[in-house]
């Protein structure tokens, strides 16, 4: 099965799995999974990072190349038609980045695998 990881998941799934539900423990160690991570949460890392909000120990590249591909995880990639369908989305949420993670959910029928609720107020599906 195919899954998009919001930000803190891929940062708690390598780092603090204590702050992971079971069943995403479970998700993200079944090799049988495609686990998707959003070129957008990557920008928000380097955001955070710049503003000193995060920490990651290494520098960016070195992470990406370690948890994120060394992890065998797809970077999905920011398609025209993911912002198409983030003009039409209702504002249940603020995050510009968390916006756009749903819209792409939407756009490329992901799970996405997370623990706010707010994505409840889509029709997408959320896990955790």
């Amino acid at each position: 099965m195919n899954y998009l990881f919001d930000t803190h998941t891929l940062l708690w799934s390598v780092g603090d799995t204590t702050k992971l539900s079971e069943n995403v423990k479970q998700l993200y160690l079944n090799s049988n999974n495609n686990i998707f991570f959003s070129i957008v949460s990557i920008w928000e890392l380097a955001i955070k990072i710049r503003l000193q909000k995060l920490n990651l120990n290494v520098p960016l590249q070195n992470f990406v190349d370690e948890h994120i591909l060394g992890n065998n995880i797809q970077i999905l990639d920011l398609k025209l038609n993911h912002l198409f369908k983030l003009e039409k989305l209702p504002l249940h949420h603020r995050d510009p980045f968390d916006r756009i993670i749903i819209s792409q959910a939407f756009v490329e029928n992901l799970p996405i695998v997370g623990i706010d609720k707010t994505f409840d107020n889509y029709q997408i599906k959320r896990i955790w």
